[in-house]
Protein backbone atom coordinates (compact mmCIF):
# COMPACT_ATOMS: atom_id res chain seq x y z
CA UNK A 1 0.00 0.00 0.00
CA UNK A 2 3.05 2.52 0.89
CA UNK A 3 4.50 2.00 -2.62
CA UNK A 4 1.28 2.51 -4.14
CA UNK A 5 0.33 5.60 -2.29
CA UNK A 6 3.74 6.49 -3.59
CA UNK A 7 3.75 6.12 -6.92
CA UNK A 8 0.16 7.96 -6.84
CA UNK A 9 1.83 10.74 -5.56
CA UNK A 10 4.64 11.19 -7.64
CA UNK A 11 2.13 10.84 -10.76
CA UNK A 12 0.21 13.70 -8.66
CA UNK A 13 3.68 15.58 -8.39
CA UNK A 14 4.26 15.27 -12.11
CA UNK A 15 0.99 16.93 -12.72
CA UNK A 16 1.46 19.46 -11.10
CA UNK A 17 4.58 20.67 -11.95
CA UNK A 18 3.30 20.45 -15.49
CA UNK A 19 0.43 22.09 -15.04
CA UNK A 20 2.34 24.79 -13.30
CA UNK A 21 4.96 24.97 -16.26
CA UNK A 22 1.70 25.08 -19.03
CA UNK A 23 0.46 28.13 -16.77
CA UNK A 24 2.89 30.44 -16.72
CA UNK A 25 4.27 29.22 -20.23
CA UNK A 26 1.73 32.29 -21.58
CA UNK A 27 2.23 35.85 -20.04
CA UNK A 28 -1.62 36.20 -19.81
CA UNK A 29 -1.97 33.84 -17.35
CA UNK A 30 0.94 35.44 -15.22
CA UNK A 31 -1.78 37.21 -12.39
CA UNK A 32 -2.45 33.62 -11.01
CA UNK A 33 -6.14 34.10 -11.31
CA UNK A 34 -6.21 37.63 -10.42
CA UNK A 35 -8.11 39.85 -12.39
CA UNK A 36 -6.11 43.29 -12.69
CA UNK A 37 -8.50 45.09 -14.87
CA UNK A 38 -12.05 45.08 -12.55
CA UNK A 39 -11.60 47.08 -9.19
CA UNK A 40 -12.26 50.50 -8.58
CA UNK A 41 -10.28 53.76 -8.73
CA UNK A 42 -8.83 54.96 -4.78
CA UNK A 43 -7.62 58.40 -3.98
CA UNK A 44 -4.15 58.11 -2.72
CA UNK A 45 -2.60 61.50 -1.82
CA UNK A 46 0.72 60.55 -0.96
CA UNK A 47 2.09 57.94 -3.67
CA UNK A 48 0.89 59.69 -6.57
CA UNK A 49 1.84 61.25 -9.33
CA UNK A 50 4.23 58.59 -10.23
CA UNK A 51 6.63 61.06 -11.60
CA UNK A 52 6.76 65.15 -12.35
CA UNK A 53 5.73 66.02 -16.00
CA UNK A 54 7.69 69.03 -15.95
CA UNK A 55 10.70 66.88 -15.62
CA UNK A 56 10.28 64.54 -18.05
CA UNK A 57 12.15 65.65 -21.26
CA UNK A 58 10.16 63.25 -23.77
CA UNK A 59 6.79 63.99 -23.13
CA UNK A 60 4.50 65.51 -25.73
CA UNK A 61 3.10 69.18 -25.45
CA UNK A 62 -0.71 67.36 -25.94
CA UNK A 63 -0.69 65.49 -22.79
CA UNK A 64 1.21 67.93 -21.11
CA UNK A 65 -1.95 68.94 -19.22
CA UNK A 66 -0.63 71.12 -16.24
CA UNK A 67 2.03 73.02 -18.69
CA UNK A 68 -0.92 74.51 -20.57
CA UNK A 69 -2.86 75.52 -17.42
CA UNK A 70 -5.22 72.86 -15.75
CA UNK A 71 -5.73 74.29 -12.45
CA UNK A 72 -7.06 71.41 -10.68
CA UNK A 73 -5.24 68.25 -9.69
CA UNK A 74 -7.18 65.65 -8.26
CA UNK A 75 -6.69 63.69 -11.41
CA UNK A 76 -2.99 62.93 -10.48
CA UNK A 77 -3.67 61.43 -7.02
CA UNK A 78 -6.07 57.96 -8.03
CA UNK A 79 -4.86 55.11 -8.42
CA UNK A 80 -6.51 51.50 -9.52
CA UNK A 81 -7.23 48.88 -6.87
CA UNK A 82 -8.35 45.99 -8.91
CA UNK A 83 -11.09 44.17 -6.46
CA UNK A 84 -9.07 40.76 -5.36
CA UNK A 85 -5.69 41.84 -5.33
CA UNK A 86 -2.76 44.09 -4.65
CA UNK A 87 -1.29 46.09 -8.33
CA UNK A 88 2.38 46.10 -7.91
CA UNK A 89 3.78 49.18 -7.63
CA UNK A 90 5.95 50.08 -10.48
CA UNK A 91 9.38 49.69 -10.00
CA UNK A 92 11.52 51.49 -13.07
CA UNK A 93 15.14 50.59 -11.66
CA UNK A 94 13.93 47.03 -11.85
CA UNK A 95 12.05 47.09 -15.16
CA UNK A 96 15.56 48.26 -16.59
CA UNK A 97 17.60 45.91 -14.75
CA UNK A 98 15.19 43.10 -15.90
CA UNK A 99 14.86 44.04 -19.87
CA UNK A 100 18.77 45.36 -19.84
CA UNK A 101 19.80 44.83 -23.29
CA UNK A 102 16.07 44.54 -24.73
CA UNK A 103 13.95 46.56 -27.14
CA UNK A 104 10.84 47.66 -26.55
CA UNK A 105 8.22 48.54 -28.76
CA UNK A 106 4.73 50.47 -28.91
CA UNK A 107 2.90 50.00 -32.63
CA UNK A 108 -0.32 51.95 -33.20
CA UNK A 109 -1.71 55.56 -33.21
CA UNK A 110 -1.82 58.16 -30.68
CA UNK A 111 -2.47 56.24 -27.96
CA UNK A 112 0.19 53.94 -28.41
CA UNK A 113 2.02 57.72 -28.00
CA UNK A 114 0.71 58.45 -24.95
CA UNK A 115 1.30 54.92 -23.46
CA UNK A 116 4.67 55.52 -24.73
CA UNK A 117 4.97 58.98 -23.25
CA UNK A 118 4.44 57.74 -20.10
CA UNK A 119 6.72 54.58 -20.05
CA UNK A 120 9.79 56.92 -20.68
CA UNK A 121 9.02 59.06 -18.63
CA UNK A 122 8.54 56.69 -15.71
CA UNK A 123 11.42 55.16 -16.76
CA UNK A 124 13.31 58.58 -16.63
CA UNK A 125 11.97 59.24 -13.19
CA UNK A 126 12.92 55.96 -11.68
CA UNK A 127 16.77 56.64 -13.36
CA UNK A 128 17.52 60.57 -13.60
CA UNK A 129 21.05 60.48 -14.16
CA UNK A 130 21.18 57.54 -16.76
CA UNK A 131 22.28 58.88 -19.95
CA UNK A 132 19.62 58.64 -22.66
CA UNK A 133 19.29 59.41 -26.47
CA UNK A 134 15.67 60.62 -27.81
CA UNK A 135 15.30 60.24 -31.31
CA UNK A 136 11.70 61.67 -32.68
CA UNK A 137 10.50 60.40 -36.24
CA UNK A 138 7.89 59.35 -38.68
CA UNK A 139 7.13 56.42 -38.29
CA UNK A 140 9.31 55.69 -36.05
CA UNK A 141 10.37 57.49 -32.10
CA UNK A 142 12.40 55.96 -29.58
CA UNK A 143 14.17 57.01 -26.15
CA UNK A 144 17.43 54.91 -25.40
CA UNK A 145 18.80 54.63 -21.87
CA UNK A 146 22.00 53.79 -22.46
CA UNK A 147 23.05 52.66 -19.43
CA UNK A 148 21.13 50.02 -19.45
CA UNK A 149 21.06 49.49 -22.99
CA UNK A 150 17.40 49.51 -23.14
CA UNK A 151 15.47 51.19 -26.35
CA UNK A 152 11.75 52.00 -26.09
CA UNK A 153 10.25 52.23 -29.12
CA UNK A 154 7.20 53.59 -31.15
CA UNK A 155 6.10 53.28 -34.33
CA UNK A 156 3.55 55.15 -35.35
CA UNK A 157 0.71 53.36 -37.40
CA UNK A 158 -3.03 54.09 -37.48
CA UNK A 159 -4.51 51.05 -39.06
CA UNK A 160 -1.81 48.12 -38.11
CA UNK A 161 -2.72 47.03 -41.50
CA UNK A 162 -0.91 49.47 -44.70
CA UNK A 163 -2.01 52.29 -46.21
CA UNK A 164 -0.83 52.72 -50.28
CA UNK A 165 -0.92 55.68 -52.19
CA UNK A 166 -1.93 54.64 -55.59
CA UNK A 167 -2.91 56.37 -58.81
CA UNK A 168 -6.61 56.58 -57.29
CA UNK A 169 -5.67 57.75 -54.07
CA UNK A 170 -4.58 56.63 -50.62
CA UNK A 171 -5.88 52.84 -50.07
CA UNK A 172 -6.16 51.15 -46.86
CA UNK A 173 -5.73 47.43 -47.67
CA UNK A 174 -7.20 45.26 -45.19
CA UNK A 175 -4.97 42.11 -46.13
CA UNK A 176 -1.72 43.43 -45.98
CA UNK A 177 0.99 44.30 -43.13
CA UNK A 178 4.43 44.76 -44.80
CA UNK A 179 5.37 47.94 -42.44
CA UNK A 180 5.21 44.55 -40.19
CA UNK A 181 9.09 44.34 -40.98
CA UNK A 182 9.91 47.14 -38.73
CA UNK A 183 8.49 44.94 -35.57
CA UNK A 184 10.16 42.11 -36.41
CA UNK A 185 13.09 41.07 -33.89
CA UNK A 186 11.93 43.29 -31.13
CA UNK A 187 11.95 41.32 -27.58
CA UNK A 188 8.52 43.24 -26.70
CA UNK A 189 5.63 44.70 -28.78
CA UNK A 190 2.46 46.43 -27.39
CA UNK A 191 0.00 46.86 -30.31
CA UNK A 192 -3.07 49.28 -30.59
CA UNK A 193 -5.10 50.75 -33.02
CA UNK A 194 -9.13 51.59 -33.20
CA UNK A 195 -9.40 55.36 -32.55
CA UNK A 196 -8.95 56.05 -37.01
CA UNK A 197 -11.33 53.74 -37.92
CA UNK A 198 -13.82 55.83 -36.61
CA UNK A 199 -12.91 59.17 -38.32
CA UNK A 200 -14.89 60.68 -41.67
CA UNK A 201 -14.55 63.61 -43.80
CA UNK A 202 -10.80 65.25 -43.98
CA UNK A 203 -10.35 63.10 -40.98
CA UNK A 204 -10.53 60.29 -42.91
CA UNK A 205 -7.40 58.08 -44.00
CA UNK A 206 -7.89 56.60 -46.65
CA UNK A 207 -9.58 57.43 -49.71
CA UNK A 208 -10.78 53.28 -50.71
CA UNK A 209 -10.58 50.15 -48.81
CA UNK A 210 -9.69 47.10 -50.40
CA UNK A 211 -9.92 43.33 -48.97
CA UNK A 212 -8.32 41.04 -51.73
CA UNK A 213 -9.59 42.40 -54.91
CA UNK A 214 -12.33 43.90 -54.10
CA UNK A 215 -12.20 47.66 -54.00
CA UNK A 216 -14.56 50.33 -52.18
CA UNK A 217 -15.59 53.76 -51.25
CA UNK A 218 -16.06 52.54 -47.75
CA UNK A 219 -16.65 49.93 -45.40
CA UNK A 220 -19.07 49.02 -41.80
CA UNK A 221 -15.81 50.46 -39.88
CA UNK A 222 -16.58 47.30 -37.46
CA UNK A 223 -16.49 44.76 -39.90
CA UNK A 224 -13.04 46.89 -41.59
CA UNK A 225 -11.72 46.60 -38.07
CA UNK A 226 -12.52 43.16 -37.83
CA UNK A 227 -10.72 42.35 -40.94
CA UNK A 228 -7.64 44.19 -40.08
CA UNK A 229 -7.32 42.58 -36.87
CA UNK A 230 -7.48 38.89 -38.50
CA UNK A 231 -4.83 40.13 -40.53
CA UNK A 232 -2.95 41.74 -37.95
CA UNK A 233 -3.44 38.21 -36.12
CA UNK A 234 -1.88 36.58 -39.18
CA UNK A 235 1.25 38.50 -38.80
CA UNK A 236 1.64 37.40 -35.13
CA UNK A 237 1.34 33.79 -35.45
CA UNK A 238 3.07 33.69 -38.31
CA UNK A 239 6.34 36.10 -37.37
CA UNK A 240 6.35 36.01 -33.68
CA UNK A 241 8.50 33.73 -31.41
CA UNK A 242 7.23 33.29 -28.17
CA UNK A 243 10.64 32.19 -26.43
CA UNK A 244 11.88 35.48 -27.56
CA UNK A 245 9.18 38.16 -28.03
CA UNK A 246 6.38 38.80 -25.53
CA UNK A 247 3.24 40.61 -27.08
CA UNK A 248 0.57 42.58 -25.63
CA UNK A 249 -2.38 44.25 -26.91
CA UNK A 250 -3.70 47.71 -25.65
CA UNK A 251 -7.23 47.45 -25.23
CA UNK A 252 -9.63 50.05 -26.37
CA UNK A 253 -9.23 53.76 -24.78
CA UNK A 254 -12.74 55.29 -24.43
CA UNK A 255 -13.74 58.54 -24.86
CA UNK A 256 -15.65 61.07 -22.90
CA UNK A 257 -17.72 63.42 -25.33
CA UNK A 258 -20.93 62.26 -24.46
CA UNK A 259 -21.56 63.60 -20.96
CA UNK A 260 -25.50 61.87 -20.74
CA UNK A 261 -22.93 58.21 -20.09
CA UNK A 262 -22.16 59.64 -16.51
CA UNK A 263 -25.08 62.57 -16.09
CA UNK A 264 -23.61 65.45 -17.12
CA UNK A 265 -24.41 67.36 -20.02
CA UNK A 266 -21.35 68.22 -20.98
CA UNK A 267 -17.69 66.57 -21.89
CA UNK A 268 -14.90 66.04 -19.85
CA UNK A 269 -14.14 69.62 -19.45
CA UNK A 270 -14.18 70.42 -15.88
CA UNK A 271 -14.13 66.88 -14.86
CA UNK A 272 -12.30 66.82 -11.70
CA UNK A 273 -13.26 63.20 -10.18
CA UNK A 274 -13.75 59.79 -11.82
CA UNK A 275 -16.81 58.08 -11.94
CA UNK A 276 -18.22 56.57 -8.60
CA UNK A 277 -18.40 52.64 -8.07
CA UNK A 278 -16.30 49.81 -10.02
CA UNK A 279 -16.34 48.64 -13.74
CA UNK A 280 -18.88 46.20 -13.32
CA UNK A 281 -21.73 48.59 -14.66
CA UNK A 282 -19.74 49.29 -17.51
CA UNK A 283 -21.06 48.52 -21.31
CA UNK A 284 -18.27 47.02 -23.23
CA UNK A 285 -17.76 49.34 -26.82
CA UNK A 286 -17.96 47.08 -29.85
CA UNK A 287 -14.57 47.46 -30.90
CA UNK A 288 -13.48 45.82 -27.76
CA UNK A 289 -15.45 42.79 -28.21
CA UNK A 290 -14.03 42.54 -31.44
CA UNK A 291 -10.51 42.64 -30.27
CA UNK A 292 -11.70 40.09 -28.10
CA UNK A 293 -12.82 37.74 -30.53
CA UNK A 294 -10.12 38.06 -32.67
CA UNK A 295 -6.93 37.32 -30.05
CA UNK A 296 -8.99 34.37 -28.95
CA UNK A 297 -8.34 32.92 -32.38
CA UNK A 298 -4.32 33.30 -31.90
CA UNK A 299 -2.33 30.64 -31.50
CA UNK A 300 0.80 32.21 -30.41
CA UNK A 301 0.46 34.07 -26.60
CA UNK A 302 -0.83 37.69 -26.39
CA UNK A 303 -1.74 39.06 -23.26
CA UNK A 304 -4.72 41.76 -23.43
CA UNK A 305 -4.02 44.86 -21.67
CA UNK A 306 -7.58 44.78 -20.72
CA UNK A 307 -7.57 48.98 -20.01
CA UNK A 308 -11.71 49.70 -21.51
CA UNK A 309 -13.79 49.79 -18.34
CA UNK A 310 -10.78 51.16 -15.73
CA UNK A 311 -10.44 54.01 -18.45
CA UNK A 312 -13.96 54.17 -18.76
CA UNK A 313 -14.23 55.49 -14.81
CA UNK A 314 -11.55 58.40 -15.84
CA UNK A 315 -13.93 60.93 -17.60
CA UNK A 316 -11.81 63.50 -15.57
CA UNK A 317 -7.92 62.40 -16.94
CA UNK A 318 -8.55 64.10 -20.09
CA UNK A 319 -6.62 67.21 -21.92
CA UNK A 320 -9.59 68.70 -22.43
CA UNK A 321 -8.47 72.45 -23.25
CA UNK A 322 -5.71 71.85 -21.54
CA UNK A 323 -2.58 70.80 -24.44
CA UNK A 324 -0.69 72.55 -27.02
CA UNK A 325 -3.75 72.62 -29.09
CA UNK A 326 -6.09 75.09 -27.53
CA UNK A 327 -8.56 74.64 -30.93
CA UNK A 328 -10.55 71.50 -29.86
CA UNK A 329 -11.86 69.78 -26.91
CA UNK A 330 -9.45 66.81 -26.46
CA UNK A 331 -11.53 63.95 -24.48
CA UNK A 332 -10.12 60.97 -25.94
CA UNK A 333 -6.24 61.45 -24.90
CA UNK A 334 -5.06 61.43 -21.36
CA UNK A 335 -3.20 64.10 -19.09
CA UNK A 336 0.45 63.36 -18.19
CA UNK A 337 1.07 62.44 -15.32
CA UNK A 338 -1.97 60.33 -15.37
CA UNK A 339 -4.18 57.79 -16.66
CA UNK A 340 -1.30 55.67 -19.04
CA UNK A 341 0.87 55.35 -15.98
CA UNK A 342 -1.82 52.60 -14.57
CA UNK A 343 -1.70 51.06 -17.94
CA UNK A 344 2.02 50.57 -17.95
CA UNK A 345 1.86 49.45 -14.09
CA UNK A 346 -0.90 47.04 -15.48
CA UNK A 347 2.14 45.95 -18.15
CA UNK A 348 4.48 46.06 -15.43
CA UNK A 349 2.28 43.42 -13.06
CA UNK A 350 1.88 40.66 -16.02
CA UNK A 351 5.68 40.86 -16.78
CA UNK A 352 6.14 40.31 -13.09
Amino acid sequence: MGLKYQALLNIFLVFLVCANAELFSNVSDVAGGCNWFRGQWVYDSSSYPLYDSSSCPFIDSEFDCLKYGRPDKLYLKYTWKPDSCNLPRFDGAEFLRRWKGKKIMFVGDSLSLNQWNSLVCMLHAAAPKAKTSFVRGNPISYVTFQDYGVSVFLYTTHYLVDVVQEARGQVLKLDSIQQGNAWKGIDMLIFNTWHWWTHTGKAQGWDFVQYGSTITKDMNRLEAFSKALTTWAGWVDQNVDPSKTKVFFQGISPTHYKGEEWGSRSACLGEERPIQGSTDPMRRPAAAVIVSKVLSTLRKPVYLLDITALSQLRKDAHPSKYSRDHSGLDCSHWCLSGLPDTWNQLLYAALL
